[in-house]
């Protein structure tokens, strides 16, 4: 799926199939905003930022990095998703019903770690707007917007699933691990905030 052109991709996402879907698209918010994250720290390289390159060096890795995996996850939750549409294609019983639980379980792993790759990718922003090349500060900005749709978007993918698993350790760790969303896009707004104090005419 990573390997689509744009067009493909957004005719698939608005066909009648089962994936790719919301999940898909919350990891390639976040594959967006590593990507952004990527091109402001290469633009904050050379003499001029001598002192900061170990910080920009090491945010250029990560944000390559966190580009890879959410990728990776477009095609996991495409992935996912599919075996819970199978599921529920089985015939009703006791079979059925527990392919459809393993299956919720793995549907939500997916977008759970888009939550993850997606709060670490606003912190990277909160590190870059400092230091990072003011000609291209609208971008840590742009960054945190997409963090910030990858959260949110994420979240009702996991809690979706949430209503059909019946294990209560499973929930309470999906529920742990969904968390931390709401301090995470105050944080995005934040950054956006004082992005647009900066840009202000």
């Amino acid at each position: 799926m990573r390997d689509l052109t744009i067009i493909n991709f957004l005719t698939e996402l608005a066909g009648r199939v089962p994936a790719p879907g919301g999940g898909a698209t919350a990891a390639l918010h976040a594959a967006q905003s590593a990507a952004l994250l990527g091109m402001v720290a290469r633009y904050t390289t050379g003499e001029k930022y001598a002192d900061q390159a170990e910080t920009v060096v090491a945010v250029i890795a990560e944000t390559d990095n966190l580009r890879a995996r959410a990728l990776k996850l477009i095609e996991e939750d495409a992935t996912a998703f599919t075996a819970v549409s199978d599921a529920y294609r089985l015939p009703k019983g006791e079979e059925r019903s527990a392919a459809i639980a393993r299956a919720l379980v793995g549907a939500a792993e997916p977008p759970a770690r888009v939550i993850e790759a997606a709060a670490r990718l606003v912190e990277l922003c909160e590190l870059l707007l400092p230091i990072g090349n003011r000609n291209v500060v609208t971008d840590v900005a742009a960054a945190a917007e997409a963090a910030r749709a990858a959260l949110t978007t994420a979240r009702v993918n996991v809690e979706i699933n949430l209503g059909g698993i019946k294990d209560e350790r499973v929930r309470e760790k999906l529920n742990t691990r969904i968390s931390g969303v709401n301090a995470a896009v105050a944080r995005a707004d934040w950054v956006t905030a004082e992005v647009r104090e900066e840009i202000k005419p």
